[in-house]
């Protein structure tokens, strides 16, 4: 369901531009005694949308795209359990230690944790229990 819901607010911000333009040319442009002729409006229109369809695969790779610098690009990967987390303990990413804390459960010395979420300098890490 996250991602239906994820996919419609990529759309509506992809169409954002058309919806903005159609607003002022049928409502507001009109309730100002401007009458804009259909025909023009609707290539305005016609013209946007094929400009996002030819943007709309950069587009979509751009939403997609994963976090690859600082602490957040940590979110998803493994760490080792260096000290005992029971609930709180060291983790090692790579060559770097981290104090985490297991949302539930606990691990031993040696064993892979999913690292969930990062809390400041602390990484939230979902434990086997």
């Amino acid at each position: 369901m996250k991602t239906y819901i994820k996919n419609i607010l990529k759309i509506l911000s992809i169409l954002a531009d058309e919806i903005v333009v159609g607003i002022f040319l049928f409502f507001i442009l009109p309730r100002a005694g401007i009458e804009v002729p259909l025909k023009p409006a609707l290539a305005v229109i016609g013209f946007l949308i094929f400009k996002d369809v030819i943007a709309v695969k950069f587009l979509w790779e751009v939403f997609d795209k994963r976090v690859e610098v600082g602490p957040e690009a940590l979110i998803g990967n493994d760490a080792i359990v260096v000290e005992e987390l029971n609930p709180k303990g060291v983790v090692k990413v790579g060559n770097e230690l981290w104090i985490a804390e297991c949302l539930s459960g606990t691990a031993k010395k040696g064993e892979k944790v999913e690292i969930i979420e990062i809390r400041g300098t602390k990484l939230l890490v979902k434990c086997q229990e």
